[in-house]
């Protein structure tokens, strides 16, 4: 089982970033594809186009925002994918567009796959 770590796009991509994941729905604004330096985008993991209206990065709602955001990822198949992504490398890192580097949704979505991924650790195989 790998590490998740989460990076906003703007900043450069590092080695030390292991496999880069992009996880928001929208392509960032002004990046080009070689300096995202991505591995591959998986947008059907971001919250949806609903629950990111309703949020609008309004830290008062963040704590509701990031309970809704954990039951669409309870429903989502591409987590899924993406937990297979983080088993098969030593580092994932989920890369996201959003300016707060705490008050986001791949901060969420990390906490949500290491919550997952100690989970299944636990669970004995059948």
């Amino acid at each position: 089982m790998g590490d998740v770590t989460i990076k906003r796009v703007y900043e450069p991509a590092e080695a030390g970033d292991g496999i880069r994941v992009l996880v928001d729905r929208l392509w960032p604004r002004g990046m080009t594809r070689e300096r995202a330096a991505l591995e591959c985008w998986l947008k059907d993991v971001a919250p949806s186009q609903e629950l990111r209206k309703w949020w609008g990065h309004d830290p008062a709602r963040f704590a509701d925002f990031a309970n809704r955001y954990r039951c669409e990822l309870e429903e989502n198949p591409a987590v899924d994918d993406l937990l297979a992504i983080v088993r098969e490398h030593d580092l994932t890192t989920l890369v996201y567009a959003a300016r707060d580097r705490t008050i986001n949704h791949a901060a969420v979505l990390r906490e949500y796959l290491v919550q997952a991924l100690a989970d299944q650790a636990q669970t004995p195989a059948a």
